[in-house]
């Protein structure tokens, strides 16, 4: 016979066995104790006066449980036998443990710090779901055929020997012992008497410890909404992290003799995730992911969610990453959880903890001598984000000339999750193209870049879907230079700032702040259109509706939103009429006052921060704080066009659709009115309408009737100096 188990079924069964023969000891003196009512054919449905008797001749403080005149031969052998078994399980347990074999009795023993009596518990539970046998043989020991799982009762006759030690092992069964807390066991009520006396409670051996003592490895299934288990597969060399973060992990990594609580904080997708799965990887252990949103969100009771957290990640020699830590900040009035409780409940789990979360947090709570590090993870910078492009670019997807990862990498700043979702966009669009025309080009890819930054501005911001370029406005030459220069300004700005090294000279005014002013229609809004267009750049018009409010503080809360969300969304922000929250500081004569100048104080605050392109624009330049004006990169001034940029308008503003009388003339329609190209437009339209109303093509008398509208919008008069020849059309 081999002196170890050679596996770890072979231990659970020698185990078992010895449990048995506790068993059958038991039984043994108990037919001593009842041999006078064994006859009784209604024994177990009353008391006698012989049982009676017996109970109340029991003293409590009696050292032993039975007479030594129960002690028949029988038992005396069981006895023996039970020592000797018990003998050479140890033996060839110390022996298996060497030889390396898992036996996951011990494992468990060892993770939980269960005593003796905590493993023999467990095994008396398991019994009845190795064999339906034992429901009965605990049936007849508890005297009634209804209770088929050992009560506490059953366990504390079973394995202790003494009063004294029964009363010593209650506490085995309190709600912060490991078999409970964990929920190893589970106590059981008995639903017909309330409340149940611990004593007559049943014991239930939980599933999930059942498969695990059996060699079946499953997630728990009370866990499987809210956790994953991930074996790592990402080499921590293959990440993409700044230099300064890279080492600190590798020293943290190579000098920690005690597994710390990491916390790792940063936007959406800069990480997190694969950082802790590529520390785990090098560290050989696998991850268990918890969702705590979804925890929090679910009927189950927290803190014995978190217990089963624990018992999990225990039971796979797992590291923890809790993510989404965020949701548990700010504790709100009347909250049964709040982050200083999650700390308090995994503090003493003995791998490594990733906590995930987007804000900066520290905990009030002490971790118990274990070190707590706080890892920030920004947003990559140009250089890492061109590396995350080559990484993550499929090679297989065809690209056109125009597409450059260099310029992808300046113009969006995307997270590394964000542009490997870009690469499987970019190759599922490829698929759906016919042969021959299966690649991509820098417009599509700039368009799924914009999908993908995306973020929730509708609620403050209107987008606006750019349809002008540069052939479409028509300004004056040095003005439309400007316009150029801003384009250059983001085309080139990685160059500048990463490459030339402005972005470690500068901290703050990083971003692009163009200022446009000019009387309403002179182009404006086209302007900033066209840039966004040609950028590839989203544009949200910012609903200042929606931004300012009469409550203190509500505006400030909103343009934080804004700034921030514009920041993720790479998107160009455009404040039309700016002047409504952009204007001058006042003097200030009462709290009102003062609170607007908070309000502009902030706002300046923000703008320095923001680093992308932000445009405003307004009817009066005057109109402007000073302070926002120094801020100003590019002021352009928009004038009312003079005679040869209406010629211009006028010849261009016509769709090539449109039905034209060769007898318009534009001449002497750019001469006579002096307007803007926005009234143009206007006059345009009004006399395609009137055009289409007569079932005529659009004639000079078509154009000078909408002339005459929009003269009389305007509040101007229709004057023979300007209509000349045609007045008495407008008469």
């Amino acid at each position: 016979m081999e002196g170890f188990f050679s596996n770890n079924i072979d231990h659970i069964m020698a185990e078992l066995g010895r449990i048995e023969l506790k068993l059958q000891y038991c039984l043994t003196v108990m037919r001593n104790q009842n041999e006078d009512t064994s006859t009784d054919r209604f024994q177990g449905l009353y008391i006698s006066e012989k049982e009676m008797d017996a109970i109340s001749g029991i003293a409590v403080n009696q050292d032993k449980k039975e007479e030594s005149s129960l002690y028949t031969p029988e038992a005396i052998d069981l006895a023996k036998s039970l020592s000797h078994l018990e003998k050479d399980i140890s033996e060839k347990k110390e022996e298996s443990i060497r030889r390396g074999i898992e036996l996951r009795l011990v494992s468990l023993e060892q993770m939980f710090r269960l005593s003796s009596f905590d493993i023999d518990t467990l095994l008396a539970c398991l019994l009845t779901e190795i064999n339906l046998k034992y429901q009965r043989v605990y049936a007849y020991l508890q005297d009634d055929v209804t209770q088929k799982s050992p009560t506490v009762d059953l366990v504390l006759k079973l394995l202790c020997k003494t009063f004294p030690e029964m009363l010593k092992h209650r506490q085995a069964f309190s709600a912060d012992a490991p078999l409970i807390k964990y929920q190893l066991v589970r106590l059981c009520e008995d639903h017909t008497s309330k409340p149940t006396p611990l004593l007559d409670k049943s014991l239930q051996m939980d599933e999930r410890i059942i498969h695990y003592l059996l060699g079946i490895d499953q997630l728990d299934p009370c866990l499987s909404r809210f956790t994953q288990l991930v074996q790592p597969e990402l080499d921590f060399e293959e990440l993409i992290l700044p230099g300064e973060t890279r080492q600190f992990i590798n020293t943290l990594v190579a000098r920690g003799k005690k597994a710390p609580v990491c916390y790792l904080h940063g936007d959406n997708g800069v990480g997190k995730k694969a950082t802790a799965e590529a520390i785990c990887k090098k560290l050989g252990l696998p991850v268990l992911y918890v969702e705590l949103n979804r925890m929090l969100s679910g009927k189950e009771n927290t803190e014995t969610s978190l217990h089963l957290i624990v018992r999990e990640g225990m039971l796979w020699n797992a590291a923890l990453y809790l993510n989404g830590y965020d949701v548990l900040f700010p504790v709100e009035e009347g909250s049964k959880f709040d982050g200083d409780d999650l700390v308090t409940e995994v503090m003493n789990y003995p791998k490594w903890i990733f906590i995930a979360g987007n804000k900066e947090w520290n905990p009030k709570v002490a971790w118990q001598n274990r070190p707590f590090v706080s890892i920030e993870l920004p947003m990559p910078s140009y250089s890492l984000r061109k590396e995350l492009w080559e990484k993550y670019w499929d090679k297989n997807i065809a690209m056109e000339d125009d597409v450059d990862f260099s310029d992808l990498a300046g113009k969006f700043k995307l997270t590394g999750e964000q542009i490997r979702n870009v690469t499987i966009n970019a190759r599922n669009l490829v698929r759906l193209r016919e042969p021959g025309h299966q690649t991509v080009n820098g417009k599509d890819i700039s368009s799924i870049c914009r999908t993908e930054s995306r973020e929730v501005l509708h609620n403050m911001a209107r987008k606006i879907k750019p349809k002008y370029g540069w052939e479409d406005i028509i300004l004056p030459v040095d003005l439309f230079e400007q316009l150029k220069e801003i384009y250059g300004c983001v085309q080139h700005y990685h160059r500048v700032y990463s490459d030339w090294g402005f972005d470690k000279k500068l901290s703050l005014g990083k971003g692009l702040h163009v200022l446009f002013s000019g009387p309403s229609g002179t182009g404006k809004t086209m302007a900033a259109e066209i840039l966004a267009h040609e950028l590839m750049l989203d544009l949200y018009k910012i609903d200042l509706s929606n931004v300012v409010s009469k409550y203190i503080g509500e505006t400030e809360k909103n343009l934080d939103r804004i700034f921030r969300e514009g920041q993720t969304s790479n998107s160009i922000l455009f404040f039309d009429e700016a002047d409504a929250i952009f204007g001058k500081r006042s003097e200030v004569k009462d709290a009102h006052d003062r609170y607007a100048n908070i309000e502009i104080s902030y706002l300046l605050q923000k703008m320095d921060e923001y680093e992308g392109m932000v445009i405003l624009a307004t009817n009066l330049r005057k109109n402007i704080d000073e302070a926002f004006s120094r801020r100003i990169h590019f002021a352009l001034e928009f004038p009312v066009p003079d005679e040869p940029d209406r010629n211009r308008i006028w010849h261009s503003i016509f769709p090539p659709e449109t039905p034209l009388d060769s007898n318009i003339d534009f001449t002497f329609m750019a001469r006579q009115f002096r307007i803007t190209g926005g009234n143009i437009k206007n006059i345009a339209l009004g006399a395609a309408f009137l055009a289409a109303q007569n079932g005529n093509i659009i004639n000079m008398n078509n154009i000078i009737r909408a002339t005459k509208r929009e003269y009389q919008k305007i509040g101007k008069l229709c004057t023979e100096d300007e209509f000349a020849q045609y007045i008495n059309l407008v008469k």
